[in-house]
Parts: structure tokens; sequence; C-alpha cells
């Protein structure tokens, strides 16, 4: 038991430790530490702990963005509002899976994601952007979709989507990249409370596993913060660095789950 302690406090700070330093994506890797490294038998029950994980995690990171001014108040509220309707749907869709068709699945998103961390990002930025009356006919046709299919990934996968929502945000109002993390922290909230609700009802939430892992998160996101601010220079280094571990895991998750992918695809 002593073990699976250390191994839950640890992954709670690889996670934090690569939040701090990256600014998201952490999330991502939840999972695969769950049941690689810690041991979670059921894919289910890691990604109901995940989630719980996840979401806490991201409150905590919101204050000070709060504190900082980054926080677009009217676009996280609409897209979060969009995203947990998704996230719902999505989290029903997860228990009825296959735990290991789950994993499969899983790993090709984080495939996906990997080498999408590795395009460079395009669009000119607009810091004044702000949801209103006027603006609402422009900004809510785009919020909404995106915010529901944000939502969807986020709630079958059991992750808090940072890596989704930041480009989301960016893509349906052009508001500046620091502007979306802090941003995107609300929907991360909202999405992973979303999630881990649903996996609580069914009793599938680790809640000693979780707080391990959220105690473990604070302390490593404290420390990837401290180091990002020495490493500023080589950010976008270390961004490509993480999407290579990122392709690299959902290899290996994929590899394990093919068994249960190819049963999908021959059925």
């Amino acid at each position: 038991m002593p073990l699976v302690w250390a191994a839950a406090l640890a992954a709670g700070a690889a996670i934090g430790l690569i939040l701090g330093l990256v600014g998201a994506g952490g999330s991502i890797l939840a999972v695969p530490l769950l049941v690689y490294v810690v041991g979670v038998p059921d894919a289910h029950a890691a990604i109901g702990t995940a989630a719980v994980a996840v979401s806490l995690s991201a409150l905590l990171g919101l204050a000070g963005h709060a504190r900082a001014g980054t926080v677009k108040w009217n676009c996280a509220l609409v897209f979060a509002a969009a995203g947990s309707v998704g996230a719902w749907a999505g989290a029903q869709a997860g228990k009825a899976t296959d735990p290991d068709l789950l994993l499969a699945l899983f790993g090709l998103l984080m495939l996906a994601v990997g080498l999408s961390m590795l395009r460079p990002r395009k669009g000119t930025p607009d810091p004044t952007v702000r949801l209103t009356r006027t603006s609402a006919g422009r900004l809510l046709p785009r919020l909404v979709p995106l915010g529901l299919a944000t939502g969807l990934f986020a709630g079958f996968f059991g992750i808090g989507g940072g890596f989704l929502i930041v480009p989301a945000l960016m893509l349906a109002t052009a508001m500046p990249v620091a502007n979306a993390v802090g941003t995107s922290l609300v929907v991360v909230f909202a999405l992973g409370a979303t999630t881990a609700a649903s996996y609580a009802l069914a009793g599938q939430v680790d809640w000693g596993l979780t707080a391990l892992m959220v105690a473990g998160g604070a302390a490593g996101a404290a420390a990837g913060i401290a180091l990002g601010k020495r490493l500023a220079g080589t950010k976008d280094l270390l961004t490509r660095l993480f999407a290579l571990l990122v392709i690299g895991t959902g290899l290996y998750v994929s590899w394990t789950g093919l068994p249960a992918l190819t049963a999908l695809l021959s059925a």
C-alpha cells in the first residue's frame, strides 16, 4: 500500500510539474499514469479518479489567473456550460465502453494531441475581445459548438482537455494565448467536475488516490512554475519535448489496447 501511495503522489507531482512548465496538457497523462504506474486495474476507475484530480487542480490554478486578470469570464462561462452538456454525454458513453477499447482509443487521442502540439499556432490575437450583447451574434455560434465538442471528448476520456480548450477558445474568439490559458481553467474545472460527478455516482472514483494526486500536483506545479521561469526562453523546446512524450506514451497505450481495437474494426 505505501508503494501505491508513493506512486500516486509521484504521478500527481509529474502532472503538476508539466502543467507548471508548459501550461497545459499534463492531465492527458493522468489516466496512463494511474493505470500503468499506480496500478489502478480498471480504466473506468482511472478515468473517474483522474477527472476529480484534474478538476481540483484546475480550481487551484484558476485562483492565480483570476488575480492576474487573464480570465475572459463571459466567454469561459458560455464555453463551460456547453462543454458540461457534452462532458455528461461523453462520460455516459465512456462508462458504457469496454475498458480495454477505451484505453486503445485514448492512446490514439494522445497521438493526435501530441502531433497537434508540434504544429505552430497561427492568427493575430485580439486582447480586447469580450462577449457582450454586441459581439454575441459573432461569438456564440463559435463558442457553443466548440464547447460542446470539446466537452464530449473530455467526458469520454476523463481528461481536463486544456490542450483542446486553449486552441478552441483562440479559434472561437482570437483571444491571446495568455487569456486562453487562464480562461480554459474555468472550463477544465467545469468539465472535470461534470465527468467526475458522473463517475462518482457510479462508484468509480478512488478518493484516497485523488487526494494524493492533488497533493502531489500542488507540489509539482509549484516546482514547475519556478523552473519554468528559469527556462522561459526554452518554452517552445519544452513544449515540443512534451509533445514527443505524449506521442510516445500514446503509441504504448495504443499498442497495449490493440487487441480490443482490432476486435472493434473486425466486428
